[in-house]
C-alpha cells in the first residue's frame, strides 16, 4: 500500500517520516527488497527510496548485498523502546502469565494500530494457530477478538471509518467482510464487554477478548485467550473462560489505576 508525503508545518519532519515508511514496508512477506520495491511499497520515488535505504544502511538499520536490502536486529532497538518505556506492558505481562497457568491455555495482549492489531504482550502455553505469534505480530483488526474489542472501543463513526477503509481479508469460510456484519459485531461487542471469534481468523481456532482500561473509563489495551473450537466452542468460552478473563481484566483495572 502506498502513502501520501505532505509538508504538514515547518516542525514536520518529512525526511523521518519518509525513512519511517521505508522501514515499516519489510515484513515477513517483503524480508529482501530492491529500491524500486520499496518505491512502489511507500509511494516514494525511487530516488528517494534509495537515499533512505542508503542512510539506514549505513546507520546500521538495513545490509545490502548491492541490490536487495534487508533490516537488522538493530531496528529492534525501535520496538524495545516502546516495550520498555510503557509500564503497562510489564504489568500485562504479569497477568497474563498468571491467567494462562491457571487456565492451561494461551492468553495475549493487544493495542489497536490503525486497522491492525499489534501483540504487546504474550503467554503461550501451546500453539494454536498456523503461523506463529509473539510480541510485535500484527493481524487484522476487523477479524480478531481483540481488534473487534478495541475498534468496539471507539467512536462509531471512527470505528466504522477505520472498517470501510480497512482490507477485511476472508481469512476463512466464517470471516466476516461485509461492513454491516462487521459492525453489528462491534456494536454487540460494545452491549456485552466482551468479543468472540469463532475460526474467522483459522479454521479450528476460537477465541474470546475483553478490554484493559483504566479509572477514567479509557480502553488502553485488549487481553484475550484463544485455543481449540473443538474444546471451547463459543458457548464454553463464555461459561469457562470469560469468568476468568474479567478477573483478570479487574486485577488490570486497579493495577493500571
Amino acid at each position: 500500500m502506498t502513502q501520501s508525503f505532505t509538508q504538514i508545518d515547518r516542525d514536520h519532519m518529512l525526511g523521518l517520516e519518509k525513512g519511517l515508511a521505508v522501514i515499516a514496508c519489510f515484513d515477513s512477506a517483503h524480508a529482501r527488497l530492491t529500491s524500486a520495491d520499496v518505491a512502489r511499497l511507500t509511494g516514494l520515488t525511487r530516488a528517494t527510496a534509495r537515499r533512505c535505504l542508503i542512510t539506514l544502511e549505513r546507520t546500521g538499520y538495513a545490509e545490502t548485498d548491492g541490490r536487495y536490502y534487508r533490516l537488522t536486529p538493530r531496528v529492534l532497538k525501535l520496538g524495545y523502546a516502546y516495550l520498555s518505556s510503557t509500564p503497562l506492558n510489564a504489568v500485562l505481562q504479569t497477568v497474563l502469565e498468571r491467567l494462562s497457568e491457571a487456565i492451561g491455555e494461551s492468553s495475549s495482549a493487544s493495542i489497536l494500530d490503525g486497522d491492525e492489531i499489534v501483540y504487546v504482550a504474550r503467554a503461550a502455553t501451546k500453539r494454536i494457530m498456523s503461523v506463529g505469534i509473539s510480541v510485535g505480530t500484527r493481524l487484522p483488526a476487523t477479524c480478531t477478538s481483540m481488534g473487534r474489542v478495541l475498534l468496539a472501543a471507539l467512536p462509531p463513526a471512527e470505528a466504522l471509518a477505520l472498517v470501510e477503509k480497512a482490507p477485511r481479508p476472508s481469512l476463512t469460510a466464517r470471516t466476516l467482510t461485509e461492513v454491516p456484519a462487521i459492525m453489528a459485531a462491534l456494536a454487540a461487542a460494545r452491549e456485552t464487554g466482551h468479543a468472540i471469534i469463532d475460526q474467522e481468523l483459522e479454521i479450528g481456532l476460537t477465541s474470546i477478548a475483553v478490554p484493559v482500561t483504566d479509572s477514567r473509563g479509557r480502553t488502553l489495551a485488549a487481553i484475550n485467550v484463544g485455543t481449540q473450537a473443538n474444546r471451547f466452542p463459543p458457548a464454553a468460552l463464555i461459561s469457562d473462560i470469560l469468568p476468568k478473563l474479567k478477573a483478570a481484566q479487574d486485577e488490570l483495572a486497579r493495577l493500571v489505576g
